[in-house]
This record gives C-alpha cells, structure tokens and sequence, in this order.
C-alpha cells in the first residue's frame, strides 16, 4: 500500500557497522524534552557538531543513537535531550539545527519538542474487523499515543449501537463510511477527508489503495498485516501459515507501496505455534500480535525513531 518517511538520522562503525547508543539519567522535571533527528553523508565531526549545537545552549543530551552503515558513507542519528525553553527558544533552536544541516548538507534533520508541538493529526481507515481499530482508540483515549484523531474512515457500516460508533460519538470523532465497489473506491472524497492529516494509518483496512492515491496524498502510510512478511502476503495469510505449519506466526507494520504489502517494514512480532493450533487458534493469536505491532509502529514513527534506509529498508532506534 502506500509510503513517505519522518525525517531522520545515523553514524559511526565498529567493525563492521558502527553504532553507538548511550543514555544518561533523567531530566529534572524544570526543563522540556527535544528529539532530533540527523540523516546525512558520513563526514568526520558530525557528532562533536551535534553535542555542542546542544550543549552551546545550555542543552544536555540523554540518549543518542548513531548508525553508519558498511561502505554506504551515510549517516543516521537521533538524539533525546532536555533544555531550558527560555535559555533556547523553539525558533532559536530550528535556526540552530538548520544552519547544522546546512553544514553537513543533511538529507532531513528534524527537531520535535513534544511538550510544545502540535500532536500529529492522524485518520484511521477500517473496514469490518475492528480488533485494531478500538485498540487504537482506547490507547488514543488513555495517552499512550501521542496524535489527536481526525476521523475513522470505513467501507464498513456500523450501527449507532455499536462500541465503534459510541465511542467515536462521545469523543466528538467524525465516521465517514464510505461504500465502495471494484469501479469506485471513493479515493476522490477520502483524500478530501484526509487532506489535513500528517500521516494515515490503516488498521485493517481491507482495500488497495491506488498509486494515484498515495501520489496525490502524498504523506506516509502505516499499515498493519496479519502476517509475517515477506511471507504470507496478500489474503488470508493466517490461512496460508497454517497450510504451510509454520512454527512461527507474525504481523508486520509497515509503510504503504504500490507494491502490495512491500513497503519498507517498521515493526514485527511473532508467536510460536505447534501442531496443536488450529486455524482459529492461530487468527487469534495473530489479532494479539496485530495490535500490539501495530500501537508499537505508530509511537516509534511519533518518536522520530523510523528512518527510510535505502529502497525497502528502514533503521529504526
């Protein structure tokens, strides 16, 4: 289905890729968390660079990631800190961060304050399942994600009386059914729906999405798949593992193509199974997993923690 990335970042190698992750303690509750992310050409001092761009405005930084693939000469990093919104204003510190990027002619480098930035707007597209759907809203409603939800789109039709509905009405959450056929998929009338939207999450939505659609969209797209991919695509995979015996069944999220389920993978979860699972054993072990892979996607690309790397590929922190 579809795909665009968050911008992001990477370094250094020891023997063959280089990483480097550290963490410091927490920040005193006086001071406001910031994210960056860096991803650029390997140069030598990007991490001295970085670190005193923080420190030079009384910043301190508490975990940094840095990944630098083999012979790819590219850098990716991604650094949690805390600072003193007086001592360094947000407008003061993208001026700082752009004039950084300038220097190491960066690919993306993106900051986030998310005490002081809008919540990503997100909408939801569904069809009949709805596992991934309430799991979802309930971790919307309890705080454990970290976007405002603009609407939940569905080929669906749900009654005034069901959980979804309800739920959706008492958080003031518009639901837009929109019937659609092989000829007409309403892409029109969703992308009017979705057009002030960061990113769109598809939990379970059980239609093909048009490259015209991604194209005009033009943000990226998650997608959960009920399966361990690149195995198992298309259809009924839960199906497919269990005429294959698998002993591991998985789901995938990932980013939306046009290729279909091919995108570059985010997250993945697997559960064993044996011979004395049954098909419906295994559907339902793999909504669990779903969900929980899924919620999991959706934090880490909040978190600026999703890079693109290469083609299909991400690096995620």
């Amino acid at each position: 289905m579809a795909r665009s990335f968050p911008r992001v970042m990477g370094l250094t190698k020891m023997c063959r890729n280089r990483n480097i992750s550290f963490k410091s303690l927490d920040p005193p509750s006086s001071l406001t968390h910031g994210i960056h992310v860096f991803h650029c050409p390997d140069a030598v001092g990007i991490v001295a660079k970085l670190s005193d761009c923080i420190a030079s405005r009384g910043g301190n930084i508490l975990a940094a990631d840095v990944f630098v693939p083999e012979n790819k000469q590219v850098f990716y990093s991604r650094s949690d800190f805390v600072f003193d919104p007086v001592k360094w204003p947000r407008v003061q510190m993208e001026e700082d961060f752009l004039k950084l990027s300038q220097t190491f002619n960066a690919i993306r480098s993106v900051v986030r304050v998310p005490a002081l930035d809008p919540k990503y707007k997100i909408a939801v597209l569904a069809s009949k399942q709805d596992h991934c759907l309430v799991d979802l809203l309930h971790a919307w409603q309890d705080g454990r994600l970290p976007v405002d939800i603009t609407c939940v789109i569905s080929n669906h039709y749900r009654g005034s009386n069901t959980h979804v509905i309800r739920f959706l009405e008492r958080h003031d959450i518009p639901y837009h059914y929109l019937c659609t056929t092989n000829e007409n998929k309403r892409e029109g009338e969703m992308l009017q729906l979705v057009q002030n939207t960061d990113f769109l999450v598809l939990a379970r939505y059980m239609q093909i999405l048009s490259g015209n659609f991604l194209r005009s969209y033009g943000n990226d797209i998650i997608n959960i798949h009920h399966g361990l991919l690149p195995s198992f695509k298309g259809g009924s995979p839960s199906k497919q593992a269990f005429e294959a015996g698998v002993k591991l069944i998985g789901a995938t999220s990932h980013f939306v193509t046009e290729e279909l389920d091919a995108g570059p993978i985010i997250e993945q979860m697997v559960e064993r199974v044996s011979h004395r699972d049954n098909l419906q054993s295994f559907v339902q072990k793999s909504e669990n997993l779903e969900k929980q892979c899924l919620s999991k996607a959706i934090r880490s690309y909040c978190e600026l923690r999703v890079l693109p790397y290469e083609e299909k590929k991400t690096v995620v922190f």
